[in-house]
């Protein structure tokens, strides 16, 4: 009995290699985002002036919410790969987490780039008590919580997903440590450290790149559609 073996690679893994740079991608676009911060809302006038700029509108438009979709292909992109490596539980879960995390977290993202500009030039053409309705929408206590449970989910799945990475192969280890490093840093420098951020995106964005790169070739080729592994007497 002689056995004939697929060729290297199937359609979907051709697919994916390429859509593996959107990671890396969305960690330039993590970086540049944060190159600027909003000012507190208890200086609500510089508040005002700066959610009523392009650069406001575009971070969040383009950086943000587009961001978020790049890496949300990404990640699905990965677990392309990952589910024939050697953390296929783990990569199933971080990709799990990290696609709901970009979820919630764009309608956070879409909140603040229609709700906050339209308050800003409320305030700025004399509207009275945008500050006190700014807190009840913009930063409500449902929008508050939402953000909080983007944000755990997002830490939890950059972990979760770092780590598979990191198990999936040698040449992978210091790149999947990285980026479950890196992630939750970015996240916790939003929090207390503004000036943190565009490195940690550019951490992000390097480690991801190492993985577009070495990943489809870490694991084993997935077989193609209709010629996969054929047997003959």
């Amino acid at each position: 009995m002689s056995r004939t073996t697929a060729p290297h690679g199937s359609p979907l893994d051709r697919y994916a290699a390429p859509a593996l740079w959107l990671l890396p991608t969305y960690g330039v676009l993590l970086a540049l985002s944060t190159l600027t911060h909003q000012p507190p809302i208890t200086d609500f006038d510089a508040y005002a002036r700066y959610v009523t700029t392009d650069v406001f509108l575009v971070s969040h438009l383009v950086a943000s919410i587009g961001g978020a979709a790049l890496a949300a292909v990404g990640a699905a992109a990965a677990l392309v790969f990952l589910g024939r490596g050697r953390a296929v539980g783990a990569a199933a879960v971080g990709t799990a987490l990290t696609l709901v995390a970009l979820v919630v977290m764009a309608s956070a993202f879409g909140s603040a780039a229609f709700v906050q500009p339209g308050i800003g030039r409320a305030h700025l053409a004399g509207a009275p008590d945008m500050a006190a309705l700014n807190l009840d929408t913009a930063y409500g206590p449902a929008l508050v919580g939402t953000i909080g449970v983007s944000m755990l989910l997002f830490i939890s799945g950059a972990v979760v997903l770092g780590t598979a990475i990191a198990r999936t192969a040698p040449g992978l280890r210091w790149a999947g440590t990285a980026y479950a490093v890196a992630l939750p840093l970015f996240v916790v420098a939003g929090l207390a450290l503004h000036a943190a951020q565009p490195l940690m995106g550019l951490v992000v964005a390097a480690a991801t790149a190492v993985v577009a790169r070495r990943l489809p070739r870490s694991v084993p080729a997935g077989a193609a559609t209709g010629t996969a592994s054929a047997a003959r007497v």
